[in-house]
Formats: structure tokens, sequence, C-alpha cells
């Protein structure tokens, strides 16, 4: 009978059993929902400015150097030098700079852009942008 009841295995308490499972269902991170709902508009008006950047690029027919710009603009793992973009791209080292310093601007208006779209008063587009960027530093 001891077999068939675990084969005299220690007993696990229910309780402790309980709070076991109420701890796996506890969010991993101590974010609030505001706080949740924030990072996911930083996130998706993030996307939004990279869409039209993107667009912009490809209807001017530099598809592959924003492609390629992009990777330095959001410090992705596979960063590569400018250096090794311009090589791959067949321009010079100091196009793909001028390229890339253009792409920060316009980058950054449209970002500024796409604030003032959510805000009432044009005067607090300063005031949200600031709030923007510390959702994105949490």
């Amino acid at each position: 009978m001891a077999v068939k009841r675990g084969e005299g295995r220690p007993l696990v308490a229910l309780d402790e059993l309980l709070a076991r499972e109420r701890a796996d269902l506890e969010p991993a991170h101590a974010l609030t929902a505001d706080r949740i709902y924030e990072r996911r508009w930083a996130l998706t008006l993030l996307d939004q400015v990279f869409a039209r950047l993107g667009e912009e690029y490809r209807k001017a027919g530099n598809a592959a150097l924003f492609d390629q710009l992009k990777q330095l603009l959001t410090g992705e793992p596979e960063e590569r030098s400018q250096a090794e973009i311009a090589q791959e791209l067949r321009m010079t080292e100091n196009a793909v700079t001028q390229a890339f310093h253009r792409l920060r601007q316009r980058y950054r208006q449209l970002v500024r852009e796409e604030i003032a779209h959510t805000v009432a008063v044009p005067g607090d587009v300063d005031d949200e942008l600031r709030h923007f960027i510390a959702v994105l530093q949490m």
C-alpha cells in the first residue's frame, strides 16, 4: 500500500503547494498597469516613426541604406561600424557619416511630430517628449 501512496517520499503540505502556485501566477516584474500602458504607447510611437522613416527612404530609393543605418540608430546586437557599412554599400565612410547624421535629424523630427499628434496644446510637446524619454528609460 505504501507503494501506491508514494513509496515513502516526503509529503508536501497543501498550503505550501498553493503558495507556490500563487507565486507562479504573480507578474515577474513590478510594473503597474499604467506603466505597462505607457511603455507600450512609447514603443508603438517608435514603431510608427521607424515605419515613416523607412517609407521615406524606400521612396527615395535608399532602402538598403536605411536598413544599415537603422542598426546604428537602434544599437542592434549585430551593430557594424560605419566603415563596414560604407564598404558594403560602396560609399565613402564620410558619406555614410553624413547620411547617418541626416537620418538622426529626421528621426528626431518625426518623433517630435508623432508626439505633437498626442497632445492637445502645442506647448505641451516638450513636456510630453521628456515623459516619453523617461518611459523608455524605465
